[in-house]
């Protein structure tokens, strides 16, 4: 089903928010606006995590440990199921020594407070 151009323009506010200021200024804070209190995530090679305060910290070890610059992310695809959005995408992560880190992804979405986040982020590298 095809996702509305509102639906599809406040996915792309919270993909910003994520490059903007979680990796780039490093706020982890404003994780509270990109994924769901409930949210899981699953990174390659590694358990899942579940629930908000531990996904933050996830990403606070992940952005310090591969000293990340800055962050892409790009929709390929995202359509509708009912009530969610599932989004494939791809992102580019700049890590240090100027490497970049070119990784596919997969996200439920979900609307939570009258905002879309991610409910459901899974990721994996291509390389």
């Amino acid at each position: 089903m095809i996702v509305s151009e509102n639906v599809l323009a406040s996915m792309r506010r919270t993909n910003e928010l994520f490059e903007s200021e979680v990796v780039k200024n490093r706020n982890i804070s404003a994780l509270e606006n990109i994924y769901t209190s409930d949210a899981r995530i699953l990174p390659p090679g590694a358990a899942m995590i579940e629930g908000r305060d531990n996904i933050k910290n996830f990403w606070r070890q992940t952005i310090a440990g591969l000293a990340t610059q800055s962050a892409t992310l790009d929709t390929v695809h995202a359509e509708s199921l009912g009530d969610r959005v599932f989004e494939i995408g791809r992102a580019d992560l700049h890590v240090a020594g100027g490497q970049t880190v070119t990784v596919k992804y997969v996200v439920l979405w979900k609307e939570e407070n009258g905002q879309w986040k991610w409910h459901v982020d899974i990721w994996n590298p291509n390389q």
